[in-house]
């Protein structure tokens, strides 16, 4: 019988591998990295990231991650540019072109054209004596000299490399520019991401009639009706000017009924919580989730600046606007 493929151990060398790959990148940070992050945040047009084959994928990644933190940018397909794609570049933009060799025909064949429209250039190659690199207006390096493949063959410890480097291109732009989390939430507008830093708690509020609100001289029983109509699982109780005084809970609700309280004659002002957690119809809904979270409750009030109920919303709301 064979012995057991030890599949933790070719794991951990990987790893190993590309963590060493990854931390020698720090070796070989220079005034090229601050040249190309100068080129890029000057760039008028677009960062065109390009690459061929694994670099290719890298490059596409690259490419999202500027455009999703602030710096304009897409991926142009070296093999495309040659049958036509070299039309979306111009003079104005800024190539990122990804080679582990630095000699990858399909990028090496563009170069010329890339230099005749005297479009700045930017290289991440392991070979700064390559023909990308020598090319390149900033000439990045990263070094790699054994890929996690034990063949040596498989691009593992450079595409990694590759990757990070990206990444601290990436945000150091995005420090540069002073890109703040609203910029990235209108990046984002559809993910979960978006919807946590543009959604306001005015965006999800129940408002007018579908609010829950009683005066606090309102017997108990029909606070219920209120609290059962409005299936928020609370209600408001306001004095005579409409002013919030209190808030009746499904919790209030079971205290209640503990001490046997006559449901019919006894007013809501003995038995509501007074005042209650509110917030304003302006602050994030995300902020309200966690208001809701820390102080361990499932509903809202919403007043304006005379502190009259104008809105109300509830955990169910959170999570069907995709908040949670």
């Amino acid at each position: 019988m064979s012995k057991p493929f030890d599949y933790l151990n070719a794991a951990r060398r990987t790893i190993e591998l590309e963590r060493d790959a990854v931390a020698d990148l720090l070796n070989h940070l220079n005034g090229d990295f601050t040249r190309a992050c100068d080129l890029m945040l000057n760039c008028e047009g677009r960062v065109i990231v390009t690459g061929m084959g694994k670099s290719g994928h890298i490059g596409n990644k690259i490419a999202a991650t500027l455009a999703s933190t602030g710096t304009p940018a897409f991926f142009v397909h070296p093999g495309e540019a040659s049958h036509g794609d070299m039309g979306m570049i111009t003079a104005r933009d800024v190539v990122v072109a990804l080679s582990n060799s630095g000699e990858t025909s399909e990028v090496v064949t563009i170069l010329p054209l890339i230099k005749r429209m005297k479009t700045p250039l930017v290289s991440i190659t392991a070979n700064p004596g390559s023909t990308l690199s020598r090319a390149a207006d900033a000439s990045l390096h990263i070094g790699v000299e054994r890929e996690a493949c034990p063949l040596g063959l498989a691009p593992t410890s450079s595409t990694t490399a590759q990757l990070v480097l990206g990444d601290a291109l990436a945000i150091a732009l995005l420090e540069a520019r002073g890109f703040s989390a609203d910029d990235f939430a209108f990046s984002h507008p559809g993910g979960s991401l978006g919807r946590r830093l543009l959604l306001k708690v005015e965006d999800l509020m129940h408002k007018g009639d579908d609010v829950p609100v009683v005066t606090r001289t309102t017997p108990i029983y029909e606070a219920l009706l209120e609290v059962t109509r409005k299936r928020l699982g609370m209600t408001a109780v306001v004095d005579e000017a409409g002013r919030l005084c209190g808030i009746f809970t499904d919790g209030d609700l079971r205290r209640t009924l503990d001490h046997e309280v006559d449901l019919k004659n006894t007013p809501i002002s003995e038995v509501m919580t007074p005042n209650g957690t509110v917030v304003e119809a302006g602050i994030l809904a995300a902020e309200a989730l966690q208001i809701m979270q820390e102080r361990q409750i499932n509903a809202l009030l919403v007043l304006n600046e005379h502190r009259q109920p104008v809105g109300a919303l509830n955990m169910h709301d959170m999570l069907k606007a995709g908040v949670i």
